[in-house]
C-alpha cells in the first residue's frame, strides 16, 4: 500500500501541470510592452518554398515549420509593428516566445508564452531584456552578442535561434 501512495504521489509532482506553464494573453502583452499598440490582430502564414529557404538561410539555424502565427500591431488604423510566434522544442518539450518587431525592423522585446520544461530552465527577466531593442544588424547568436546561461543553455540556444528566424520572417514575409 505504501509503494502505491508513494507512486501517486510522485507521478503528482512529475505530472504536466507542475511544469512552467504560462497563460499569458498576446493582447495584454504587447500592449504591456509596445507603446501606442490600440489592436493586436491575427493572422496566419504559410510560407512558401522559397521563402522558406530565405527564412533558414537568414536565420542560420534548422527552420522545422512552414506554418506561423504572427499579429499586427495597430494604433487605431497604423500598422506600427508585428509579432511572431516561435514554437520550437528545448529539450524534450516546446517554448513558444513572442518576438515583437517595429516597422523598422528593431526587435522590441521577446515575452514566453509557453514553457514546457520544468521551470528551472527559464531564462530570467534579465537575460530575455537583452532581445529589446536590438536593430536588424544584431546577430542574435548565443556566445557572440548573447551570453549563455549556466544551466539552461538549451533554453537560451532555443530563444536565440528562435528571434533569428522571426527577424528573418520579419524581413522576408512582413516588411513592408
Amino acid at each position: 500500500m505504501k509503494k502505491i501512495i508513494i507512486m501517486l504521489l510522485l507521478g503528482m509532482a512529475l505530472s504536466p501541470s507542475s511544469f512552467a506553464k504560462t497563460q499569458v494573453s498576446v493582447e495584454k502583452v504587447v500592449k504591456s510592452s509596445f507603446p501606442g499598440v490600440t489592436l493586436v490582430d491575427a493572422k496566419q502564414l504559410i510560407l512558401t518554398k522559397e521563402q522558406f529557404k530565405k527564412i533558414q538561410k537568414r536565420a542560420k539555424t534548422a527552420v522545422k515549420t512552414k506554418i506561423y502565427r504572427y499579429y499586427e500591431f495597430k494604433n487605431g488604423s497604423k500598422l506600427v509593428g508585428y509579432g511572431v510566434l516561435i514554437s520550437r522544442k528545448v529539450r524534450t518539450k516546446n517554448a513558444t516566445i513572442l518576438y515583437a518587431f517595429d516597422m523598422s525592423g528593431k526587435l522590441k522585446f521577446s515575452e514566453i508564452m509557453g514553457f514546457g520544461e520544468p521551470p528551472e530552465f527559464i531564462p530570467n527577466k534579465q537575460w530575455m531584456a537583452q532581445f529589446k531593442e536590438k536593430t536588424g544588424s544584431a546577430a542574435l547568436t548565443m556566445g557572440k552578442d548573447i551570453p549563455t546561461i549556466s544551466g539552461a543553455t538549451l533554453s537560451a540556444r532555443c530563444i536565440s535561434d528562435g528571434a533569428r528566424i522571426a527577424r528573418a520572417i520579419f524581413e522576408v514575409v512582413l516588411k513592408k
